[in-house]
């Protein structure tokens, strides 16, 4: 169980830091090595729909 929530978290880690553009090309090769794509695909859509969401709740909060 705490592997499975390690290699979550390393995978969140890992596409927040693309996003961000901070990604270093040691830590892309050893993402890509390991996993296939999906699983980054996916949580990035989900960080990018978190992202959209907290962007709209907090503009209507202000206004």
């Amino acid at each position: 169980m705490i592997q499975v929530i390690k290699k979550w978290l390393r995978l969140v880690k890992s596409v927040t830091a693309s996003m961000m553009g901070v990604q270093s090309q040691k830590n892309y090769e050893e993402d890509f090595a390991e996993q296939s794509v999906l699983p980054f695909v996916v949580t990035g859509i989900i960080l990018v729909i978190l992202f959209i969401l907290s962007l709209v709740l907090l503009v209507n909060f202000l206004v």
